[in-house]
């Protein structure tokens, strides 16, 4: 039996992280405005735990972004696929990651994807060229480590 699951950032601007990731792997930024609208009415969820973001209604705390090819479900936006989950915290980051993403752009579109998202706030921490392969070590606007390959 296989088992459902998400990624989990911790992030000091959980906003901004799904922007950039959903920006960065071709994902979409999930829109929770109707259950949040629904927890609101009932008086289960305080306006305070709530900010605008593109329009819309969304958690204060959490965005994720999800593949546009998995499902959604629909009263509450969720995905119901691969999903990525950025939660506030107190706290920055301060060591590196122990679990990381790579990107696979493939040698012919490594450096336009490297510029790409460089245009989009990450950062190039170094290259790497090795026996094995060849990639880019990055950074994203907070800090979390990434491959391109």
């Amino acid at each position: 039996m296989t088992l459902d699951w998400k990624l989990v950032f911790d992030a000091a601007d959980p906003q901004a992280q799904a922007a950039f990731w959903a920006e960065a792997l071709g994902y979409e930024v999930e829109d929770n405005s109707t259950l949040i609208s629904h927890l609101l009415g009932l008086g289960a969820a305080p306006e305070e735990a709530t900010t605008e973001f593109r329009g819309h209604l969304a958690w204060r705390d959490l965005m994720a972004v999800r593949h546009p090819d998995d499902p959604v479900e629909e009263r509450s936006g969720m995905g119901l696929g691969r999903r990525i989950l950025f939660q506030r915290v107190p706290e920055p980051k301060t060591v590196k990651n122990r679990l990381h993403i790579d990107l696979h752009a493939g040698s012919d579109r490594r450096n336009a994807e490297v510029a790409r998202l460089e245009g989009l706030g990450a950062s190039v921490i170094h290259r790497v060229k090795e026996p094995s392969g060849e990639w880019v070590v990055m950074a994203d606007p907070e800090g979390n480590e990434f491959d391109v390959q």
